[in-house]
C-alpha cells in the first residue's frame, strides 16, 4: 500500500529540519566523583551502622519521645514542607499531561453583517444582483465539536520534562526526611541543655547556702577581730554574684523551654523531665559504618543526587529544543446557520485536520542560552553532591572524635570536681583556725562552682555529641 502524500511531505520536511538543527553547541561535561575513604579516621570499621536505628530506639527518655513525637505532628516549618511536596506532586501531573492530546468541548454562537465594501460584503452585493440568493442579515452561526491539539513528542522533550520534575519530587521527599533528622536531633539537643539549666540551677542554690554559711563565718570573725570589713564585703560581693547567676540561668532555663514548646509547635507550658537523673545519663553507643553508607542514609546525599539526576534532565529537554516540533491539531462537529439545521448530517458536519512541522534555522540564540544555562545549573548540582558528602564525611569524623575527647575531658573534670570539693572543706577549716586568708575560700568555692558547671557542660556535650553523631550518620529521619 502506497503512503500518502501528505505523509511523505511531512517525513520529508522532518528530515531536512533534523538536520538543519543537529549541530549543537559543545558544553563542558564533568562527571561527579563518589568515591569515599574506606573508613573514618580513628574509627574501626565495621559495616554495622547507627542510622539504621529508628529514633524510638536510640532515644529511651520517654519525655523526650513525647517532644518529639508532638513537634514531627505539628511543627509548623516540617508541615510547611510537607505543602511543598504536594505542590512538587503536582507539577508532576502538569507535566504528564503536556506530552497527552488536549481534547475539548465547545459550543458558539455568533452573528454578523459584513460591510458593503469588505470582501465578503462586495460577493454578497454581487450575488443579490445576479440571482437573488444573497443570506439573509445579520446571519447568524452556531458551531459545536471537540477540538483536540497533540505535540508529538519525538524527542522526548516532554517526557524527560515529566522525568524531571518526578525527580525533583524525590529530592523534595529526600530534603523533608533531612529537615526531619535535624528536628529530631535539635529536640534532642536542647531537652539535654535543659536538663544541663537544671542541673546548674541546683548548683547555683548549693553554692550559695555554702556561700551564705561562709559569709556568716567571715562576719563572726570580724565581731573577733580576726577579719577587717573588707573580708565581709568581698564574700558579700560572691554571694550576690551567685544569686544574680541563678537569675540568668532561670532566664536560659525558660527560653530553652519555650523554644522546645516552639518546635513542637505549642505555646509555652512546662516540660516534663527529670533533671535529678541528668549526671547518670549515659551518651547511647555510636556505630559510624563505612563513609561509603553514608551515600544511602543520608537524606540530604540522596537529595543532592536526585537533583544532579533532574538537572542532567533538563539538559536533555533544553538539547530537544534544538529540533524540529510536529503538533497536530483536528475537530469534528456540527455547524450551521440556524439551530433547526444544526444536528442535519452530512449537510452541517465539519472536520478539520492540520500538522505544523516547525524548527528554529536562524535566531537560536535564546535556545542557546536555555542549553547552556541548564548545563551551567547540571554542574552547580555536580559540585553541590560532591561538596555534600564531603561535608557528611567531615561532619561524622568530626563527632566521632569529640565523643572520644569529652569523654577523656568528662573523666578528668570529674576528678577536677572531686578536688575542689574537698578543697573547699579544707580551705573553711584553715581559715577557721586562721591559717589561710579569706580570699583563699573565695577563689576555692569560685572555682569549684566553676568546675561543677564545666562538668554538667561537659556531660551535656558529651550526650549533644551523640545525638550529632546519629545525625550526621543519616539516622532519625526513618
Amino acid at each position: 500500500m502506497s503512503k500518502s502524500p501528505f505523509y511523505k511531505v511531512v517525513v520529508a520536511a522532518s528530515l531536512a529540519l533534523a538536520v538543519a538543527g543537529c549541530k549543537l553547541p559543545e558544553l563542558v561535561q564533568r562527571t561527579p566523583n563518589r568515591t569515599t575513604p574506606a573508613a573514618f579516621a580513628g574509627a574501626p570499621t565495621d559495616s554495622l551502622n547507627t542510622a539504621r536505628t529508628r529514633w524510638r530506639q536510640f532515644f529511651t527518655d520517654p519525655n523526650l519521645v513525647v517532644l518529639i513525637d508532638s513537634a514531627l505532628v505539628r511543627n509548623q516549618e516540617l508541615n510547611i514542607t510537607t505543602q511543598e511536596l504536594e505542590l512538587a506532586r503536582q507539577e508532576i501531573r502538569s507535566r504528564t499531561g503536556d506530552y497527552l492530546p488536549s481534547v475539548s468541548l465547545g459550543a458558539r454562537a455568533d452573528m454578523a453583517r459584513p460591510g458593503r465594501y469588505t470582501l465578503q460584503g462586495a460577493t454578497e452585493e454581487q450575488i443579490h444582483i445576479r440571482d437573488d440568493r444573497a443570506n439573509p442579515e445579520p446571519l447568524t452561526n452556531y458551531q459545536l465539536g471537540a477540538f483536540a491539539s497533540w505535540e508529538v513528542d519525538i524527542w522526548h522533550k516532554l517526557r524527560n520534562a515529566r522525568k524531571s520534575a518526578a525527580t525533583r519530587y524525590l529530592a523534595s521527599v529526600e530534603g523533608r526526611n533531612f529537615m526531619v533528622t535535624n528536628l529530631v536531633a535539635e529536640m534532642a539537643n536542647s531537652y539535654y541543655e535543659l536538663l544541663a539549666l537544671d542541673n546548674q540551677l541546683t548548683i547555683i542554690r548549693q553554692n550559695i547556702e555554702i556561700q551564705q554559711n561562709a559569709l556568716r563565718i567571715v562576719r563572726q570573725e570580724k565581731e573577733n577581730a580576726r577579719v577587717t570589713e573588707l573580708a565581709v564585703k568581698r564574700f558579700e560581693a560572691q554571694v550576690q554574684n551567685t544569686i544574680s547567676l541563678q537569675y540568668k540561668t532561670q532566664q536560659r532555663i525558660t527560653e530553652t523551654e519555650n523554644h522546645l514548646n516552639f518546635l513542637a509547635g505549642r505555646y509555652p507550658q512546662p516540660i516534663a523531665r527529670d533533671a535529678q537523673a541528668f549526671m547518670g545519663l549515659v551518651p547511647p553507643v555510636v556505630q559510624a559504618g563505612t563513609p561509603a553508607q553514608l551515600l544511602q542514609n543520608r537524606p540530604d546525599i540522596r537529595q543532592a543526587e536526585q537533583q544532579l539526576v533532574a538537572a542532567k534532565l533538563d539538559v536533555q529537554v533544553a538539547r530537544a529544543n534544538f529540533y524540529p516540533t510536529l503538533g497536530i491539531s483536528g475537530g469534528v462537529g456540527f455547524e450551521a446557520f440556524k439551530p433547526g439545521l444544526l444536528f442535519t448530517s452530512p449537510q452541517s458536519m465539519l472536520y478539520n485536520l492540520a500538522g505544523d512541522l516547525t524548527a528554529p534555522l536562524i535566531n537560536r540564540n535564546g535556545i542557546k542560552a536555555l542549553y547552556y544555562s541548564a548545563n551551567a545549573v547540571q554542574l552547580q548540582a555536580v559540585y553541590n553532591y560532591e561538596r555534600t558528602v564531603l561535608n557528611a564525611y567531615v561532619e561524622v569524623a568530626n563527632q566521632l572524635a569529640s565523643i572520644n575527647n569529652l569523654q577523656k575531658s568528662y573523666d578528668a573534670k570529674l576528678l577536677e570536681v572531686q578536688a575542689l570539693n574537698q578543697s573547699i572543706r579544707i580551705s573553711n577549716s584553715l581559715f577557721k583556725a586562721v591559717r589561710a586568708e579569706y580570699t583563699e575560700v573565695l577563689f576555692t568555692q569560685r572555682d569549684a562552682l566553676e568546675s561543677k558547671f564545666d562538668l554538667t557542660e561537659t556531660k551535656m556535650q558529651q550526650l549533644n555529641a551523640s545525638v550529632n553523631v546519629y545525625r550526621a550518620l543519616g539516622g532519625g529521619w526513618q
